[in-house]
């Protein structure tokens, strides 16, 4: 990237900053840089510079959601891997199982929270809690005819990621 690229500024007049700002919110430098190398490649992907005024605001905006996603993976991750930490070693999946299952998980987390709250809710109490349609009606206080159509978008949802490109 030459020094003439709007990034290029960007990142010379405030990464140093940002990394500290991160290591601050994350209690290490290790995970403070790769979030903030991952912060400018967002921001080089989706092709917008802020205003110089707006600079440090505008990393802390998508750092920050970066900081979510990353916190997300671990609690999955950790999940997962407490599941797995109760089966017999003998059933233990390889590594590469492992990684190919977190993936599906992540992928899985990031389709239900574009649903609503109420959508996202029903279904992993229909999926998850193994709760009837009426069940989930009374915990959410709707109708049932609402746990349907819930269920029908979150299931149609599943159906698109898994069917389309």
């Amino acid at each position: 990237m030459s020094s003439s690229h709007p990034l290029h500024s960007l990142y010379t007049d405030h990464g140093a900053w940002l990394r500290n700002w991160l290591r601050a919110k994350l209690g290490n430098a290790w995970d403070a840089a790769d979030l903030a190398h991952d912060t400018y490649v967002r921001i080089l992907q989706a092709g917008t510079r802020p205003a110089a005024e707006d600079s440090r605001r505008y990393l802390v905006q998508v750092a920050n959601g970066l900081m979510i996603d990353l916190f997300r993976r671990r609690r999955i991750e950790a999940a997962y891997l407490e599941a797995l930490s109760l089966l017999p070693e003998a059933q233990a999946p390889s590594e590469e199982s492992r990684a190919l299952a977190i993936e599906a998980l992540l992928e899985l987390d990031r389709l239900l929270h574009k649903l609503p709250a109420k959508a996202r809710h029903a279904f992993l109490l229909c999926k998850l809690d193994g709760l009837s349609y009426r069940e989930i009606a009374v915990q959410l206080g709707v109708s049932v005819s609402s746990v349907e159509k819930y269920i029908a978008a979150a299931l149609q949802a599943c159906c698109l990621a898994l069917y389309q490109p």
